[in-house]
């Protein structure tokens, strides 16, 4: 069997939904439920004998201690992070005790649990670190995409959390030759994105008749990966990568993000017009948040060359069957629009000035 950290969150319970669909080899979700960890996002597996969900911290030792003995999995996944650059700006303090500390204990407990196997177990054992691409920092217009040589430059305290992880993840291997393997991925969209990221927030503003707030001048340019492809390329990462290796995954979808909500607004024009007028009237600039970076791009070309993974979305395609989604479950949007959730969208955006 294999555990899945952070299980319940965007991409992780994309994952596990991905991986049951495709195999019958159980999986043990641990979540401790923080505010974007949605257990509802798995409800369509209540009941599955394959499926087993905890609720709990990554930096409890005793409780991934009892879990790793239990299960003896043959692979553990982590995609546990606190992953909003916004959120690390207003409070820093959760991105390091999850990100950093809460990686730093699972490193320790998986690593004395593994160094304990006999030979041909732990020879077979993967741990597959899940990362971003924002640790390279920002790229200029001209300046190639990020490849897995970049040096790091973190420009948030949300990147600088994920890049302590993966230099732990690294010191890991190399000292004590724990299994390890690292993905950095660019922007992911898709279905059961909490809707503080810009596609799903502009979807359910949108909807709602709402503003659609955009940083700046919206020219910042993201490489847009579809959620289903960053699954198939962890899944493969995890068959055939090599040890020690990172691996970058792109969509190979550069745009800007103004380009992004215009696109979302008249994708939802078509489906659902509104009596208003077309929503791109919604669009409001406001001041830009400090230290944004300018654009990401990601090289993806090693694991394409290696492993031989490509993405199997455009973005045409992918944000297409994104707003489907969105539109086909308007019960999952208003459960996550709790009051905390309305209180943090006020927070962040409320009392934002027009730029």
């Amino acid at each position: 069997m294999i555990i899945v950290t952070g299980g319940a969150g965007f991409i992780g319970s994309n994952f596990v939904l991905d991986w049951l669909s495709a195999s019958d080899e159980p999986v043990l979700v641990l979540d401790s439920l923080s505010y974007a960890g949605n257990l509802g996002n798995l409800r369509s597996l209540q009941g599955d004998a394959r499926f087993e969900f905890v609720r709990g911290d990554i930096g409890d030792r005793a409780l991934v201690d009892s879990l790793l003995a239990r299960c003896q999995p043959r692979a553990l996944v982590h995609f546990a992070a606190e992953s909003h650059v916004d959120r690390s700006i207003h409070g820093p303090g959760a991105f390091m005790r999850t990100n950093i500390e809460g990686t730093f204990t699972l490193l320790e407990a998986t690593r004395a649990w593994w160094s304990a196997l006999p030979v041909p177990t732990r020879e077979g054992f993967r741990f597959l670190h899940v990362s971003t691409d924002e640790v390279y920092g920002t790229l200029g217009p001209a300046d190639p995409a990020f490849s897995e040589t970049t040096p790091y430059a973190p420009n948030s305290p949300y990147a600088a959390s994920k890049a302590a992880s993966d230099h732990l993840v690294r010191a890991w291997h190399h000292t004590y030759g724990l299994p390890v393997l690292t993905t950095n991925c660019s922007n992911n969209y898709g279905p059961y994105q909490f809707p503080e990221k810009l596609i799903p927030l502009m979807i359910v503003n949108a909807l709602a008749g709402k503003p659609l707030p955009v940083y700046g001048d919206g020219m910042q340019i993201r490489d847009w990966l579809y959620v289903g492809d960053h699954c198939s390329a962890v899944r493969r990462v995890l068959e055939a990568g090599q040890l020690g290796e990172t691996y970058n995954i792109g969509g190979h979808n550069e745009k800007a993000n103004i380009e992004i909500v215009r696109t979302v607004c008249a994708l939802l024009d078509a489906r659902r017009p509104d009596p208003a007028g077309p929503r791109s009237r919604l669009i409001t600039y406001v001041t830009d948040r400090p230290g944004h970076d300018r654009r990401y791009a990601i090289n993806a070309s090693k694991i394409e060359r290696e492993l031989g993974w490509r993405p199997a979305e455009t973005f045409d395609s992918g944000i297409a069957r994104t707003i489907d989604w969105y539109l086909a479950h308007p019960e999952w949007i208003a459960g996550v629009q709790s009051g905390a959730y309305r209180e943090w969208i006020d927070t962040q955006y409320g009392s934002r000035k027009s730029a």
